[in-house]
């Protein structure tokens, strides 16, 4: 891919001013900051090489907050800001007086004048001051999880304007599975535990009081059930209902080989795109979505075996999104700046897989999904691509990035973090709104072709051995 000469200074001073800058980072940056996007959107390196990042969100004043993940030190957030107007952060610097305790650190969110942000254990915020980049107070303690750092201890936000916060409390394990049997025999089907008792503590979504601080979980209430990991959390105004991106359940074949393939294994089940309904049980863990049959079927561990569907008392998706691809943020566009078409949709950013073998690794975009009457309409649309940087992804560290986080401008720009070195995008339409079309958006749609966004042919895509 061309590259052009434009190199961007990174700083951690508070201002980018010469005599200031203690340390930086000279990098040639590929033109349109390596992504492809659909003609008449013009894409700039916001910043580079923050380090490893999760979500970021984005002040009236276009100050950017980036959540780090870190599990060392205090100083877990970046603050960002573009004192010139050209599009490049200018003035960055970390800040954070309280202990990072795990890399799942994933929240950034702006809400009421205050900044939200999360380590593994713990919500935060602190009061914004305008026209100040760093806020001053000490943080307050809004929620504590008083249980040990697990896998999947993301803790996403969501707002719904009337006070109440919701939070994610994902499940540690694939699908609850019961340790306590002999699982000698490779060709038996691993055993889920029946009740899974997780789903006392976790697999669900619960709401608190967005003010009150020193909150247990116990104190809060249990909105949401049957979810195995929620990352991507949003609150959609238009309709006012809370909406998420659950991870799949992995290894159909690794626990039931008599019943699944390796095939299989790749392309089931479904990323659920959902409505969280309070009180609703979303099927974890005896149940996943067939994205190809369009129905919630009998996980494996509970008697399934392909074939079987769950019985009644679940909501189903809205949209089944392709295996394994790692749905990590979701954002409802409100701006004004992009074409029409993506008034009120949804963007959601693909972490990207890492358990696809015998075939390609997949996803690593940012997708967008058109709404129509408050509902999805057709199918998922490459918005941005490229953030791998390679033509076939073997395993995930063959990728240069990972889309991570997104957020909005108040122009109506769009910003995307990367978890990798923590790049971060800035996207921008340039191009004619009345006339944008099809045609504009088929370079990106011809990108479904690739073996990171198709699904894979059984046979003609299987990875040479090592």
């Amino acid at each position: 891919m061309k590259k052009v000469k434009l190199f961007l200074i990174i700083c951690f001073s508070y201002s980018c001013a010469d005599s200031e800058l203690k340390s930086f980072i000279k990098e040639p940056i590929e033109e349109n900051g390596g992504l492809i996007t659909p003609n008449g959107f013009i894409v700039k390196v916001f910043a580079d090489s923050l380090g490893p990042s999760r979500h970021l969100a984005v002040n009236k004043n276009g100050d950017v907050y980036v959540k780090l993940s870190t599990d060392k030190g205090t100083q877990g957030n970046v603050a960002l800001r573009d004192i010139n107007n050209d599009g490049i952060a200018d003035s960055i610097q970390r800040f954070g007086n309280y202990p990072n305790d795990g890399r799942f650190a994933t929240e950034m969110r702006i809400h009421n004048g205050y900044l939200y942000y999360s380590s593994e254990l713990v919500v935060y915020r602190q009061k914004l001051i305008p026209g100040q980049l760093i806020p001053e107070s000490n943080p307050e303690v809004i929620v504590v999880d008083e249980f040990p750092i697990r896998w999947h201890n993301a803790k996403s936000l969501a707002f719904d304007a009337k006070g109440g916060m919701y939070v994610t409390f994902s499940a540690p394990t694939n699908v609850c599975e019961d340790q306590t049997l002999d699982y000698s025999d490779v060709n038996s089907v691993i055993k889920g535990e029946y009740p899974c008792s997780q789903l006392d503590i976790l697999g669900g979504i619960w709401k608190f009081d967005e003010a009150k601080q020193n909150q247990k979980q116990s104190d809060g209430i249990r909105f949401a059930t049957g979810l195995r990991s929620i990352v991507a959390l949003s609150w959609n105004p238009e309709d006012d209902q809370l909406y998420a991106l659950n991870h799949g359940r992995d290894y159909l074949h690794n626990h039931a080989p008599n019943y699944y393939s390796q095939w299989e294994n790749t392309i089931l089940p479904a990323e659920e795109f959902l409505i969280i309904k309070e009180g609703g049980d979303y099927g974890w863990p005896y149940t996943y979505y067939d994205p190809f049959k369009n129905k919630r079927m009998l996980a494996p561990e509970y008697g399934g075996n392909g074939v079987l569907e769950s019985g009644p008392g679940y909501e189903d998706p809205i949209m089944g999104l392709p295996a394994h691809w790692a749905p990590n943020d979701l954002l409802f566009y409100k701006g004004d700046q992009f074409p029409e078409r993506y008034k009120k949709g949804a963007f959601v950013a693909f972490h990207g897989s890492t358990n696809r073998t015998p075939y390609p690794q997949a996803g690593y975009i940012v997708a967008f999904i058109p709404f129509q009457n408050g509902i999805p309409f057709g199918r998922w649309e490459v918005f941005a691509d490229g953030f791998s940087g390679v033509d076939v992804i073997h395993e995930m560290a063959d990728a240069n990035f990972r889309p991570m986080g997104l957020a909005e401008g108040p122009d109506g720009s769009l910003f995307i973090s990367d978890s990798k070195k923590g790049r971060i995008w800035k996207i921008n339409f340039e191009g004619i709104r009345e006339t944008f079309g099809i045609k504009d958006r088929v370079v990106v749609e011809r990108r479904k072709a690739k073996s990171h966004l198709r699904t894979p042919d059984q046979k003609r895509d299987l990875l040479p051995s090592k």
